[in-house]
């Protein structure tokens, strides 16, 4: 009878790669090393029960599908993205809410983003993460029917920033403005002033964002 943990190299990478997690980006959520991850992978380092616990809730799996030979692509429902979600209340800028890696050259892949998920339905993917703190670059993504935040309130603070849209469209309020910021639009605004954004339409909104000086959306 072959043994068990022989196949949890092989089973958490088919997983890590069907959900679509890189190694990186499970490496940060667990807070240890790329490497130690690939070594788990590769069968030649064997986890704590803590971490096949953590590795499991990730990647919304039971623990002893880690275990079995065959795994029939079944993820534990809305799992895997609600661990993910957070208050817009538990930071005030981008700068609170990523990990601390930063450098003086980013190089950034939609693979190994750091992503933020709002509980209002709005997500945040950071585009790269240089030295410079007070300075965010990132794609934020706004569903239908989401907004800035769960409580609908205005936002006002220091700075000023830069959006681009990619695709869809959100209704923008700043101050008594109220605009639509549709497709090949941009807009630039001082973040002091009252504001706030909302997807009233149908389809997923896309945009590019640069905040600096503050928070953002």
């Amino acid at each position: 009878m072959r043994d068990p943990i022989e196949y949890l190299g092989p089973r958490l990478k088919e997983i890590r790669l069907k959900t679509g997690l890189s190694l990186r980006e499970v490496a940060r959520q667990l807070q240890v090393s790329p490497s130690f991850v690939s070594q788990i992978e590769n069968g030649k380092s064997q986890p704590s029960v803590a971490t096949l616990y953590s590795l499991a809730r990730l990647l919304a799996v039971p623990v002893d599908i880690l275990f079995e030979s065959h795994w029939d692509g079944t993820l534990l429902p809305d799992e895997k993205h609600a661990a993910d979600q957070v208050s817009r209340d538990n930071f005030n800028t981008p700068t609170d809410a990523w990990d601390e890696s930063r450098a003086r050259i980013s190089a950034v892949n939609p693979q190994n983003r750091s992503v933020i998920t709002m509980d209002s339905g709005v997500t945040w993917e950071r585009l790269a993460a240089t030295a410079e703190k007070n300075v965010n670059f990132m794609e934020i993504i706004y569903e239908p029917g989401s907004e800035s935040n769960s409580s609908g309130e205005m936002m006002m603070h220091s700075g000023y920033e830069y959006g681009y849209a990619l695709e869809g469209e959100v209704e923008v309020t700043i101050g008594d403005l109220v605009l639509s910021l549709a497709k090949g639009h941009s807009i630039g605004f001082d973040s002091s002033i009252p504001h706030k954004f909302r997807n009233n339409g149908l389809t997923t909104f896309h945009g590019i964002w640069f905040v600096h000086g503050g928070n953002t959306h």
